[in-house]
């Protein structure tokens, strides 16, 4: 199999923070309810203009602009995204132009476990193409969320991360793991705008263009879920779990990113977590992540890095590869 290697990254987040202790206000609860709840402190909202295209172009940007390339030398661009800019065309159509991507563009919907999915997606293609690829994972779930509903405006926050892979000597992945299960559906949904239920005057009336969540039954398959893909690649690897030196989990939930790390064994000191400043950020949330631990020299060459998520539907995924060595 073709070797790559992570030459750029880069991130994009809103200016717009919305900080818990306005959420406390708004639910009339306590902001120590909110904090405790979730672990997050503030997250980040677009403005009228912005949208999950405008956040991927400019992550995608700064992370070819790392790598040394411009959209020319791309081959292949994935979007991760399960808020697209529109139902038609894809939001890498969006992407492909502003950036000037010279290759070709597509999707991946896998929800929050979409960056892992595209990430293996991307490994499969530089495989058989050895060419530049850019992966973006770009979410606006504020813009999905009820106002009314606590439980998902306590959680999410909008942005996006990018990476670039170029064909490398190594095989640096030493294994990978993807999962879902179809019946847990109707834990995290958006009923109206599909074929099953087309938007009419009647669904935009009754919210059901909003998301839906049963907060119980997510939390308790992200930890199930998560837990065996992460069992499951570590043992295909054959790499105990006290020894990963970086963990990126998705930044969904504190109290779920810790029940991981507990029934897993991996350490906590491992744990790269940004999930305090930026809430649940979808897609975008382990490129994000990942990008501010490589820009603050966190990872260098040699390092285990563990990548694991989530999504709604169920889908699940985790990576772990070797660090090759591109630093910030």
């Amino acid at each position: 199999m073709t070797g790559f290697d992570i030459t750029g990254w880069g991130m994009s987040v809103p200016e717009r923070i919305v900080t818990s202790a306005e959420l406390a206000e708004r639910f009339g609860v306590d902001e120590h309810w909110v904090v405790s709840r979730c672990g997050i402190r503030e997250r980040r909202a677009v403005d009228p203009g912005q949208t999950t295209a405008s956040l991927a172009v400019e992550a995608g940007r700064r992370a070819l602009d790392k790598a040394g390339l411009t959209g020319a030398d791309i081959a292949h661009l994935i979007v991760a995204t399960a808020t697209p800019e529109q139902p038609s065309p894809a939001t890498s159509a969006f992407v492909h132009h502003e950036l000037g991507i010279a290759g070709s563009a597509h999707d991946v919907n896998s929800e929050c476990a979409g960056f892992v999915y595209g990430l293996v997606s991307a490994m499969a293609l530089i495989a058989i193409d050895p060419r530049p690829i850019l992966l973006i994972g770009s979410d606006t779930h504020t813009l999905t969320a009820n106002p009314a509903d606590r439980d998902l405006s306590i959680l999410v926050g909008d942005g996006a991360g990018a990476i670039v892979l170029q064909p490398g000597a190594e095989n640096r992945v030493k294994a990978w793991n993807l999962g879902a299960d179809g019946s847990c559906t109707g834990s995290l949904k958006v009923l109206a705008g599909g074929s099953r239920m087309p938007t009419t005057e009647e669904t935009v009336k009754a919210g059901l263009h909003y998301a839906q969540i049963n907060g119980n039954e997510i939390y308790l398959n992200a930890v199930r879920y998560t837990v065996r893909t992460v069992r499951e690649t570590l043992e295909s690897a054959k790499v105990d779990a006290a020894d990963v030196d970086h963990v990126v989990p998705h930044q969904a939930n504190i109290r779920i990113i810790n029940s991981i790390l507990s029934h897993t064994g991996l350490r906590p000191e491992a744990l790269i977590t940004n999930l305090q400043k930026y809430g649940n950020t979808a897609s975008a949330s382990i490129p994000i992540a990942l990008t501010e631990a490589l820009e603050a020299g966190r990872i260098t060459a040699g390092d285990k890095v563990l990548l694991a998520g989530f999504g709604a539907g169920m889908t699940w995924g985790s990576i772990l590869m070797e660090w090759g060595g591109v630093a910030a």
